[in-house]
């Protein structure tokens, strides 16, 4: 097997964990569960005395899960904007009178995003006064 075969197999294998996760992570049993365990935590308070440990208990534990959800969410959500640029892409591509020089605009520098979005604005700006007098003209009329 090669090196690029074994790092794509582990990045699927992470893909199917990270998505697995993700899904298990928004689902009401997970949030019940994460209930559970604070209420647990809060009944062995007093047991505990309301100690340091007692407190460093939840702190690392919800420390931990914190950080590892970071990069589970990220993973998750940059194939989420990865799939939908594509889709988005392709709508461009599809539609006859679209301007095809929007493909792949998340690769323009911020400077370039900020003059196209003027543009944008411009052209907005124009389509919502011609409105206006057309609707103007229309209740005067």
């Amino acid at each position: 097997m090669s090196k690029q075969q074994g790092r794509d197999g582990k990045q699927q294998v992470f893909t199917r964990f990270a998505r697995w996760t993700a899904q298990a992570a928004g689902a009401p049993y997970t949030f019940a569960g994460g209930m559970l365990i604070i209420l647990i935590w809060a009944a062995i308070g007093p047991i505990a005395g309301f100690g340091d440990t007692w407190q460093l208990v939840i702190n690392t534990g919800t420390t931990i899960v914190t950080f590892l959800m970071v990069f589970v969410i990220q993973n998750t959500q940059n194939r989420d904007t990865a799939a939908m640029q594509i889709k988005l892409d392709e709508l461009i591509r599809a539609t006859a009178k679209a301007d095809n020089s929007l493909l792949d605009l998340e690769e323009l520098e911020e400077k370039q995003l900020e003059a196209m979005r003027s543009d944008y604005e411009r052209l907005a700006e124009r389509a919502r006064e011609t409105l206006h007098r057309r609707r103007t003209r229309t209740q005067s009329a």
